[in-house]
């Protein structure tokens, strides 16, 4: 006679059979996607990439819209919608995710990164894992990291030294260590959203602003503020982040395919940037643009000793500023 042990063993055995046999697909889904850059920009780019992977390996049950030139938002805004699941996926810049996971700010700090070179050691590397692996205690899955080339000071005055930087408001994102970078260079720093930059330049409510090639120029920035300043103080990348809510409704072979085509996304979108910032670059200097490359950088570096110093307080990002070093 069967014992009822057995008997609920063997039960439990059929019933796993029975569910893998007619197990059903996670359900079809359409994905959301922010970005505050315009249709054509890498990252854009790099997330319909993703979405063609994404569509492929799931045989067309998922794919990714994405909503670009800040359609869901600006990015303080689209971080808050999707820590609570209203987006999805969402292409953000560092800086202003260092508001809700501070650990970030290692990415951020002027001048810590030698070359693009040593910023794609860290980023493809343990460090890397670990700094997406942080995410996870905020309501965020890291999938990627995207590049953001360098950042550099444009404005609408000359500026050949940190001397011509007394006194100037230079538009910072919603980051506190922008803001103090700023400040340690003498200027006043001027918290604006992305979308008002060039009105804010063209009717003088600040005289310059921080950022990449592509960005100066898509923009149109550089129509206004024609001195561009090659400091390359950051080379914060990009995250691409996904809310906790929309990744647990995939099963976990979906939930690999997503990871995969996001670190697929990436490496399409290094060349694509390549290409864009030596056409950006050209174009700037085509139109005229004042590009100042040979001056004194030391300067300019040796004004963040308290921002570097301030920040090796903190014991976690102190660890992560060392392993960054160690990977140059």
């Amino acid at each position: 006679m069967i014992s009822k042990l057995a008997l609920r063993a063997f039960s439990a055995v059929l019933l796993a059979t029975f569910t893998a046999a007619f197990a059903v697909p996670a359900q079809a889904r359409e994905f959301r996607a922010a970005d505050n850059q315009v249709a054509d920009y890498p990252t854009v780019q790099a997330i319909e990439h993703m979405n063609r992977l994404v569509r492929e390996r799931t045989n067309g049950r998922h794919s990714v819209r994405v909503f670009h030139s800040g359609q869901l938002g600006e990015e303080n805004e689209t971080i808050k919608q999707t820590r609570v699941g209203a987006i999805d996926i969402n292409r953000i810049n560092t800086a202003p995710l260092t508001q809700v996971i501070p650990e970030l700010e290692a990415l951020a700090i002027p001048f810590l990164f030698s070359s693009i070179d040593h910023l794609h050691r860290v980023l493809d590397g343990p460090v890397g894992e670990e700094i997406l692996k942080q995410l996870d205690n905020y309501e965020f899955v890291g999938l990627t990291f995207y590049d953001s080339g360098a950042r550099s000071i444009y404005t609408t005055k000359t500026v050949r030294s940190l001397a011509d930087m007394q006194g100037l408001r230079i538009r910072v994102q919603n980051s506190r260590l922008a803001e103090e970078m700023v400040k340690a260079m003498g200027a006043t720093p001027v918290v604006i959203s992305y979308g008002q930059v060039l009105t804010s330049l063209a009717t003088k409510l600040v005289d310059g602003a921080e950022n990449n090639w592509p960005s100066y120029v898509t923009t149109d920035h550089f129509k206004v503020a024609q001195h561009y300043i090659l400091t390359e103080h950051t080379m914060a990348p990009e995250l691409l982040i996904m809310s906790r809510k929309a990744w647990d409704t995939l099963d976990a072979a979906d939930q690999k395919i997503f990871k995969q085509a996001a670190r697929e996304s990436s490496l399409f979108m290094r060349g694509q940037w390549r290409a864009w910032e030596e056409r950006s670059r050209k174009q700037a200097m085509e139109g005229g643009n004042t590009i100042v490359s040979n001056f004194d950088r030391k300067p300019f570096v040796e004004a963040m000793a308290d921002l570097h110093a301030n920040a090796a307080k903190d014991a976690k990002l102190k660890r992560l500023i060392d392993m960054i070093r160690a990977a140059d």
